[in-house]
């Protein structure tokens, strides 16, 4: 596979045109930093799945993909400077794997129209494709995770937490400010009490909002974190002796290195997910034999199966299947980022095209189409089990109370739409 390893300052100086006969995607990673155990593991899978296609299937409809990575660190100011240094290479879409990165780069690929990709993070009200055109992130966004962690509360309660004290506990940035809103908005309608305890970058020292937690005791922790945040937290909750199966993460707390740190601590520790776990498809037969086998693998080929590789590997798929459907559109195989968005905003993922890929049940089926550019918000919940080293889901596929999220998300929108002029496009 030809893959291009640059910095934001080194891809400045490249030549601006994509060489001829190939599909261009940019991995926007982040191999370094505080944040890089986590990094590395998603950017693995997503380089794989693209190197997998070009070695078993001669690229895209006959065209060879060329992924350009750049480093970010988890840094915003890098991320822009890597969106701006790449775009003119021909890029079809960006995933930035960065709430805060999005956010800056959301009126920028707009402008330049070119689609960007934020699969469970991002700016949650760009589900609204009437306003946010080039903006994508299905199959679910941040609210659905809030809504889905209520909804299993409620389940193990039997659908009542009137009175139940939960606690927040998040990353001081945009990407842990996200789901507060809807957690108010929940909290209004099923009478239960929210503590909101911010932890600043890169969240080490959590010992004061841990205390707190210990003093108060509340019913269940709901955690909004990322990188090292999410193993000091797990620990510290081991500490105070706070009862695991009572604490859960979104999906960006619930990888393998999170939990191990803690050892046997970390048992029955909760966290989200919107697509399947472990190896057991028959995609990564052909993994093993054209990528692993072949000495292509990323970084040190050791990721394969853990949470962040399959998310990894699930982001490039989509990617990939959108541009395939861009390819059916047009009619060409050589397809433009304008015409990559309009692949993105036609994706269909059905459980048959799941299947033929080689991921059966591996997430939820979902449509997009203009007005929806997020997919219909299901997810599922899932538990570490210590003993087995680990994740299991623990409940099927379920959606996030749309009753709530729709207005929030057309509120939110509307108020974009007003502050930059944007006129509704869908009919």
């Amino acid at each position: 596979m030809k893959l291009k390893l640059i910095t934001a300052v080194t891809a400045a100086m490249m030549v601006a045109a994509p060489a001829m006969a190939e599909l261009t995607f940019s991995a926007l990673s982040y191999r370094t930093g505080p944040y890089a155990a986590n990094g590395i593991p998603f950017a693995d899978g997503y380089q794989d799945y693209f190197t997998l296609m070009n070695e078993r299937d001669g690229g895209i409809g006959g065209e060879r993909i060329n992924l350009v990575e750049c480093e970010t660190a988890y840094n915003t100011e890098k991320g822009v400077e890597c969106y701006e240094a790449t775009k003119g290479q021909g890029v079809l879409v960006y995933q930035p794997l960065s709430t805060g990165i999005t956010y800056q780069l959301i009126p920028k690929a707009t402008a330049d129209n070119i689609p960007m990709h934020t699969m469970g993070y991002g700016r949650t009200s760009a589900k609204n494709g009437n306003t946010f055109s080039h903006i994508f992130n299905y199959p679910a966004n941040y609210w659905d995770g809030a809504s889905i962690a209520i909804k299993h509360i409620l389940d193990v309660n039997n659908g009542d937490i009137s009175g139940k004290k939960i606690a927040l506990v998040y990353h001081n940035s945009a990407y842990g400010k996200e789901p507060i809103r809807t957690l108010e908005e929940l909290a209004k309608k099923h009478g239960y009490e929210l503590t909101l305890l911010a932890v600043d970058h890169p969240g080490q020292e959590q010992k004061s909002q841990w205390l707190q937690i210990r003093r108060e005791r509340p019913d269940y922790v709901l955690m909004w974190g990322w990188g090292v945040m999410n193993s000091v937290a797990i620990q510290e909750a081991v500490n105070i002796r706070y009862p695991m199966e009572n604490f859960i993460g979104i999906w960006w707390s619930g990888s393998e290195n999170d939990v191990l740190p803690a050892g046997e601590g970390a048992n029955g520790y909760k966290a989200l997910t919107f697509h399947n776990l472990g190896s057991d498809y028959p995609l990564y037969a052909d993994l093993q034999q054209y990528v692993k086998d072949a000495g292509k693998a990323a970084g040190a080929g050791d990721q394969m199966g853990t949470v962040l590789y399959n998310r990894g590997l699930y982001a490039a798929m989509l990617a990939v299947e959108a541009a395939k459907t861009a390819q059916e559109i047009h009619g060409t195989a050589q397809i433009t980022p304008a015409m990559m968005r309009d692949g993105m905003e036609a994706l269909e993922i059905t459980e048959e095209k799941m299947a033929a890929i080689g991921l059966p049940n591996f997430g939820p089926t979902f449509s997009v189409s203009c007005e929806n550019h997020g997919g219909d918000g299901f997810g599922a919940v899932k538990q570490w089990d210590a003993a087995a080293g680990e994740w299991s889901l623990i409940t099927d596929f379920f959606q996030s109370d749309q009753d709530v999220l729709n207005p929030l998300i057309a509120e939110d929108s509307a108020a974009y739409a007003a502050e930059n002029n944007i006129a509704a496009r869908c009919e």
